[in-house]
């Protein structure tokens, strides 16, 4: 149940609505907006006895509605403006700012590497440094990151290049380590998107968290395993389309959901990030991807560069060199002027 309240309530009418919510072991989340003042009621409220008349005769109350969403927390019905997600005092995503884009290879092959791919992409426009350091992967045998050490070089680049690194966390064990060493965007990687236990300790921290759409995941799916993350204390959610499995994986890797741009943007007030490089898992379609998830609104991109792609430990196909990412880049640096 959401209650908007009208543009002249007082804070005293305000207060008594909160109060009553509490009386009944709801929690009250305050949404104010530049017009009206929106407070959500939040919990089981099916085992209470309020319904909306109890609230529409109080002062201050322009109107009443149930929530139809399973999500609350993660919706525009309760939050009906664009949430604006803070990575740095200087970099942020979503509202009125400018197209965030997160860069680096797949997975951190070394401190060579790693630094020199933050210089080239912070030249090129690109704000954040992508890197995995924990790779989860299929196989046993094959790569799984270099862990701490990887996430070492990765603090270095961000020291000596001034960019703020995000990379995967597969396991909540590693959480501690991970803010410890300066993390600022924690990816919940597509495999993960359904890891409750990891969600809920995600819940608990104040750090901005990239939630990667699973595999096979609806879009209601992906939105609960935000509300998680949201239910948990932690607001800074940023939604990431990777792709989804379908019949047809001849041609490109995945089926990159673009739909899902203008869908995200009615039910949710999140900001939403495109990885066009697992989407499509060829280098070849990344830029024409790239623009297109630009032109249809999104509020980020999320792109694999390496300095020798043939030579990536892993994902190399969908990766990018240095200069045809900056090519990229200037192409989307045109399109985003004119939106």
């Amino acid at each position: 149940m959401i209650i908007v309240m009208e543009t002249g309530a007082s804070q005293k009418d305000l207060e008594r609505v909160l109060k009553k919510i509490r009386e009944s072991q709801l929690t009250p989340v305050i949404n104010k907006g530049e017009i009206y003042t929106v407070v959500a009621l939040i919990g089981n409220e099916a085992n209470k006895d309020l319904v909306p008349s109890d609230f529409e005769a109080m002062d201050g109350v322009k109107r009443v509605q149930r929530i139809q969403e399973p999500f609350h927390l993660a919706s525009r019905t309760v939050h009906p403006e664009l949430s604006e997600i803070e990575i740095t005092p200087e970099i942020k995503i979503g509202s009125k700012n400018q197209l965030l884009i997160m860069s680096g290879p797949c997975s951190v092959e070394g401190e060579e590497q790693i630094v020199r791919t933050a210089k080239a992409i912070k030249s090129a426009g690109a704000q954040v440094l992508r890197g995995g350091a924990y790779k989860p992967r299929t196989a046993p045998r094959t790569f799984e990151g270099l862990k701490e050490q990887g996430l070492d070089f990765l603090v270095k680049a961000k020291e000596e290049v001034g960019t703020p690194i995000v990379t995967e966390i597969m396991d909540a064990r590693d959480l501690d380590l991970m803010l410890k060493k300066g993390v600022d965007i924690l990816q919940v990687g597509a495999r993960n998107m359904q890891n409750y236990t990891l969600l809920d300790e995600l819940g608990k921290v104040q750090k901005a968290i990239l939630l990667k759409r699973g595999m096979s995941a609806s879009i209601d799916e992906w939105l609960l395993a935000a509300e998680r993350i949201m239910h948990g204390g932690n607001k800074r959610v940023i939604l990431c389309e990777r792709g989804i499995r379908s019949f047809d994986s001849k041609y490109t890797r995945n089926i990159l959901d673009l739909s899902t741009i203008p869908v995200i943007r009615k039910l949710s007030h999140l900001p939403i990030v495109i990885d066009p490089s697992h989407g499509t898992g060829k280098s070849s379609f990344v830029e024409s991807m790239s623009l297109a998830a630009v032109a249809a609104g999104a509020d980020g991109l999320m792109i694999e560069v390496h300095p020798k792609p043939q030579e990536a430990w892993s994902d190399g196909p969908q990766c990018l060199n240095f200069e045809e990412f900056t090519q990229t880049m200037k192409k989307i640096k045109k399109l985003a002027s004119t939106l």
